[in-house]
C-alpha cells in the first residue's frame, strides 16, 4: 500500500513502480483510492459532510469499496497463475486519520475486525510518502486530485495522523522530502525491488544498533507514539521456494526460511490481534542479500510449523515500533533463547540521501564516512554501538545464528 499526506507523490510513484515491474515480467494491478472513486462519480465532501454523523458512514462505505476492490484484484491475479504485484493507492487504515479514535473504534467493532488485523494482516508492505507540504512546500499543489482540498497546514496534520495509523506494520517505510523528488522515486523503486526479490544496487536501507540496556518506555517523548508486539520466529528445514519467492535467480550461496507469529500487545498487556508471515532469505554470490516476505494465514502457519528445524530454538522477542523524525525504528528485545540482548533496527536514508541531506551534516545523525546511510538516532535510547554488516557481528547478533542449539 502506498499512503501518506496529500501531494506526496503517490500517483507518480505508482506509475513508476508499475512500469518498472512490468518491464521485468510482473503482472501489475493498481487498486484506485476509494475516496477518489467516490468524488469522481458525483460525491461532494463539502455537501455530504455537512450532515451530522456523515463521516462515519462515508468511512464505512470507503472501507466496503476499498476492501471489495483489493479482494477482487487479488482474486483475479491468483486465478491467472502469473507472478504479480498488487499496488494499492492508500490502504484501509488511512480512514483512521480522518476520524476520532472513538469513531474508528466503533467502526472496527461494527465491522467485526481489529486495527491490528487490517494494518498488519493485509498488506505485505506500507510505503508512506510524506506530503510535499513538509519539506518541499514550494511544490505543494492539489490541482491533479479533485478529491483533495487540504491547505498545506492541514496536509501536514493529515500526514502525521496517517503515519501514526500505520505505525506497527512490520514493513513500514517512510520516504520524506530531504532529497529531490527523483531521488525519492528511485528510493521507492529500490525498496520495491527488494520486496519482490529483484537485485538492486541500493545499499541496505536497514541499519542495526546494539543497546546497552532495554529501553525505558517512560523516557519516550510524549509525541513519540509506539506499539508493542510479541514475536516468535520459527526456522524451517525445507519449503517450496516458489510459494514465497517471485525470483527465478538460482545464483545464491545460502538460503533459509522462517515463519513468524506477531501479536499486538496493549499497554495493559492484553493481546489485540495476531498476524502470521513467512520469509525466504537468500545470499547471492555477489554479496547481496534478498528477503522475500508474504503474509500467511494461521492455518498455513500451523502447516509450515511441521517443517520446523529442530536443531534450532524458536526465537522469541518483544518488539517496540515507533517513528522518530520520519524514520521507522523497531526495537528487538530478545526473550528466548537468550534474554540479555536488545537491538534496534532503523530505516536509513539512502546513499543519495546522505549526499544531499544538510550537506552531510545532521544533528544527532549516525552518518559515517564513505557514503554510509544516515540515521537520526533517538537520544532517549542508550546506544552502545552500530552493528557492522560483517561475519563477526552477524554470527553474534543475528537471529539465524542465535537460534542454533549448542551441541
Amino acid at each position: 500500500a502506498l499512503t501518506g499526506g496529500p501531494c506526496g507523490g503517490k500517483t507518480t510513484a505508482l506509475e513508476r513502480i508499475s512500469s518498472y515491474l512490468r518491464e521485468r515480467g510482473f503482472e501489475v494491478f493498481t487498486v484506485p483510492e476509494a475516496m477518489t472513486v467516490l468524488c469522481s462519480n458525483g460525491f461532494s465532501k463539502e455537501e455530504y459532510f455537512k450532515v451530522d454523523g456523515m463521516p462515519y458512514y462515508v468511512q464505512h462505505s470507503i472501507m466496503d469499496l476499498q476492501t471489495s476492490l483489493e479482494d477482487s484484484f487479488e482474486r483475479v491475479l491468483k486465478a491467472s497463475g502469473k507472478k504479480g504485484v498488487i499496488l494499492c493507492d492508500r490502504g484501509l487504515m488511512d480512514g483512521s486519520a480522518y476520524m476520532s479514535p472513538e469513531g474508528w473504534d466503533k467502526l472496527m467493532e461494527e465491522r467485526g475486525v481489529s486495527s491490528a488485523e487490517i494494518r498488519e494482516g493485509r498488506y505485505n508492505a506500507v510505503f508512506h510518502l510524506v506530503t510535499s507540504a513538509e519539506g518541499a512546500e514550494q511544490f505543494y499543489s492539489l490541482e491533479n486530485n479533485a478529491a483533495r482540498n487540504e491547505t498545506a497546514e492541514q496536509a501536514r496534520e493529515v500526514d502525521v495522523l496517517t503515519r501514526k495509523a500505520w505505525l506497527g506494520h512490520q514493513n513500514l517505510m517512510v520516504f520524506d522530502n530531504s532529497t529531490d523528488f527523483e531521488t525519492k522515486l528511485r528510493d521507492i523503486v529500490a525498496a520495491v525491488s527488494k520486496l519482490v526479490g529483484l537485485p538492486t544496487t541500493m545499499k541496505n536501507m536497514t541499519v542495526k544498533y546494539l543497546l546497552r540496556k532495554n529501553p525505558d518506555l517512560a523516557a519516550f517523548p510524549e509525541d513519540v507514539h509506539y506499539y508493542i508486539f510479541d514475536v516468535e520466529k520459527v526456522y524451517l528445514y525445507n519449503i517450496d521456494i516458489n510459494s514465497t519467492s517471485t525470483s527465478t535467480d538460482s545464483n545464491f550461496i545460502e538460503e533459509y526460511s522462517f515463519i513468524r507469529k506477531r501479536s499486538h500487545i496493549s499497554l495493559q498487556g492484553k493481546e489485540l490481534g495476531t498476524t502470521y508471515g513467512i520469509t525466504t532469505a537468500r545470499t547471492l554470490h555477489d554479496g547481496n542479500n534478498i528477503e522475500v516476505k508474504r503474509i500467511i494465514s494461521s492455518r498455513e502457519y500451523i502447516s509450515a510449523y511441521h517443517a520446523r528445524d529442530t536443531s534450532r530454538h524458536i526465537v522469541k522477542q518483544r518488539r517496540i515500533s515507533f517513528l522518530y523524525k520520519t524514520q521507522s525504528f523497531n526495537i528487538h528485545i530478545y526473550k528466548e533463547p537468550i534474554d540479555n540482548l536488545c537491538i534496534v533496527q532503523a530505516q536509513a536514508a539512502s546513499v543519495d540521501d546522505v549526499d544531499q541531506c544538510h550537506n552531510g551534516e545532521s544533528n544527532g545523525s549516525t552518518k559515517r564516512e564513505g557514503n554510509e546511510p544516515a540515521v537520526d538516532f533517538p537520544p532517549f535510547l542508550d546506544l552502545e554501538r552500530r552493528l557492522e554488516n560483517n561475519k563477526e557481528d552477524e554470527e553474534k547478533f543475528g537471529s539465524f545464528n542465535i537460534s542454533l542449539m549448542n551441541d
